[in-house]
């Protein structure tokens, strides 16, 4: 398999396995990457989510072997393979945490910015290298780009298709932390571990309610916001978080 899920504990490592091409998505990794996280999905047992990739690397982007065949037909079939996956990670109501151990560009590092959170180990190196073969950017990266930077710097990155560095992509806040190359998966286990212990359902709705901000006026966020605390009042996990607090103790969430 080039897409392999590992489940430890409450925690779920995807891993693009492809080294020999510094893991470089070909159709048939759009497909099994898009049915893990769709299963993910309804795992209840996996509370939170490491995304990464083999032998040193993330992503190198897409295939290129795969690309300008079949088409207007068999380039749209193929995007729409492509967003699916980007729609699947971003979407999950998990926290979900890209580790990033050194190349991740293209589409690649489109995935990563779906994530929640990325950590990068010292030599890795981002770039949006659509230019270099005359497309544009696609898994959504320019939205998320936009997002978190400002527009003119979202758009040099875009234009120039420039490599950054783990040290620039820090500053600019692209990624959460940098860690030692041999540091990494430690590191991106530590906080998954950290993130699945907590109340499952109450984060997922905290997670929607980031995604809502972005498009939402005062008011309108606000509704929504009524409309979810009611759901996270009648689980589990609040009664147990009422009883450790009255008893001085830390909670034990289950997710349910």
């Amino acid at each position: 398999m080039t897409i392999t899920v590992e489940k430890q504990a409450a925690v779920a490592i995807v891993t693009l396995n492809r080294p020999e091409t510094k893991n470089a998505i070909t159709q048939e990794m759009r497909g099994q990457m898009y049915h893990a996280f769709e299963e993910i999905a309804l795992d209840h047992e996996v509370r939170a989510v490491i995304l990464t990739g083999a032998g040193g690397a993330f992503c190198s982007g897409m295939d290129v072997g795969g690309m300008g065949r079949g088409g207007v037909v068999g380039s749209m079939d193929r995007m729409h393979t492509l967003n699916r996956i980007a729609r699947a990670i971003h979407s999950l109501k998990k926290p979900t945490i890209a580790a990033v151990p050194g190349v991740c560009v293209g589409v690649g590092w489109s995935y990563a910015l779906a994530c929640d959170i990325i950590l990068a180990a010292e030599k890795a190196k981002f770039a949006a290298i659509f230019r270099n073969i005359a497309l544009a950017p696609d898994g959504g990266m320019v939205w998320h780009l936009r997002q978190q930077l400002g527009i003119q710097k979202a758009k040099e990155l875009i234009y120039s298709g420039r490599i950054i560095g783990a040290d620039e992509a820090l500053a600019l806040g692209l990624v959460f932390e940098k860690t030692a190359d041999d540091q990494l998966m430690d590191r991106a286990m530590e906080l998954a571990q950290s993130f699945a212990a907590g109340p499952s359902v109450a984060m997922g709705l905290a997670k929607r309610q980031f995604d809502l901000t972005w498009n939402s006026s005062f008011e309108q966020y606000l509704d929504m916001e009524a409309t979810m605390q009611p759901i996270a009042s009648r689980t589990e996990d609040h009664e147990e978080g009422l009883a450790a607090f009255r008893e001085k103790r830390k909670p034990v969430f289950k997710g349910e």
